[in-house]
């Protein structure tokens, strides 16, 4: 089947709601995309690919207009002289064909074992969408104000990264990726339990970094932290070898229960995930790490252990953040818009707990004793 060039006229509309830059020379663009057609149907013809494709117009036409701008910067050309330059057009179409072709019908795909299109997928999609909506409607990265609300949209992006990653067959990358949510949870259940105390000592510590990695502009104020930083390590009988560490991990101090806790360390195992109650998943955290650091366990994992693994895992700690953020967005919302949110909470989160005890009963019954490689 030929492909046909969309109407002119088609075309202004779709490139109106791209939002295309002005720089971008609209008329070669729609010129390009005709002949970038022909192309495709010469090819068709040819049965180089073995099948025949139907062109998405939308997908070329952002191709094409990602390579003129492309061009533009690398060549510094004018649009009057890409105009003007038969072999600049050639280059810009033949690249944006070759692209659309391997990227769009060519990619390479994982084995996969779930698809976007089930539940425990498409019922935490949702969820989470919903979530960054509400939080993407709040001031952020100011951290004097915004710390709980930034820490809380990270962990739900990271949560839908997860997610992509599972439905593309990436099992290992996101459970190594859920270690990094299990550090965001254990970090924003101490700060929201431990309230101003803890959160002041959080940004202080986050100034200490800043001045330990060079990035205050201020070579005075960063002597005076130093001055500042070597005095608090004095009162807790920390050594110069200390200070990493101390910078870290030190607001913990600030936690009225962290001395007293039996093997509390400055680190996050025996220090953050401790004092945040959640060393059950320390296991969970360190096989996480290994994958991170290119352990066999990166290379020769079974996927569909992994896979139930990492689900699990991100149902639990996406239960904890949902919890802190409904107790935020309660707060902050007009009765009608917190009935609203119950009535859909009430549907989703059922549905979500439902999935969760599935996912144990399956993880269960088919990985009781299991070896982790191939």
């Amino acid at each position: 089947m030929k492909n046909i060039p969309i109407s002119r006229e088609h075309f202004e509309i779709v490139y109106q709601n791209l939002n295309v830059s002005s720089r971008i020379d609209k008329d070669f663009i729609y010129d390009a995309y005709c002949i970038a057609i022909d192309g495709a149907n010469d090819l068709a013809e040819s049965n180089v690919l073995g099948r025949e494709i139907p062109i998405n117009p939308v997908s070329l036409i952002l191709y094409l207009i990602n390579e003129y701008g492309f061009y533009l910067d690398t060549t510094k050309s004018t649009n009057e002289q890409i105009k003007e330059d038969e072999k600049a057009a050639r280059i810009i179409i033949s690249t944006s064909l070759d692209k659309y072709f391997t990227n769009e019908h060519l990619d390479f795909k994982n084995e996969t074992h779930i698809s976007k299109f089930s539940p425990q997928i498409s019922t935490l999609s949702l969820y989470i969408n919903f979530i960054l909506g509400v939080l993407n409607r709040y001031r952020k990265r100011e951290p004097k104000t915004t710390l709980i609300t930034d820490i809380l949209q990270k962990g739900f992006s990271m949560a839908k990264a997860i997610l992509e990653l599972m439905v593309s067959g990436f099992e290992t990358e996101a459970f190594s990726t859920w270690r990094t949510i299990h550090e965001t949870e254990c970090i924003l259940l101490l700060l929201v339990s431990n309230g101003d105390k803890a959160i002041k000592s959080y940004l202080r510590h986050m100034e200490y970094a800043m001045a330990y990695r060079g990035i205050i502009p201020s070579k005075e104020e960063t002597d005076a932290i130093f001055v500042e930083i070597k005095e608090h390590m004095k009162e807790h009988d920390l050594k110069s070898k200390d200070m990493k560490k101390f910078i870290e991990y030190g607001w913990l101090y600030s936690i009225d229960s962290a001395i007293e806790t039996e093997g509390f360390k400055l680190n996050f195992r025996d220090g953050v995930e401790r004092l945040a109650n959640l060393s059950q998943y320390s296991s969970n955290y360190e096989m996480a790490s290994e994958i991170a650091h290119s352990s066999p366990l990166m290379i020769y994992s079974k996927s569909d252990y992994y896979l139930h693994l990492v689900l699990l895992n991100l149902f639990e700690s996406f239960f904890r953040l949902e919890k802190v953020f409904t107790q935020i967005y309660l707060n902050n919302i007009s009765k009608e818009e917190a009935d609203r949110y119950l009535m859909m909470r009430n549907l989703y989160y059922s549905q979500l707990e439902v999935l969760y005890h599935s996912e144990r009963q399956i993880f269960a019954h088919k990985f009781k004793t299991v070896n982790r490689l191939n």
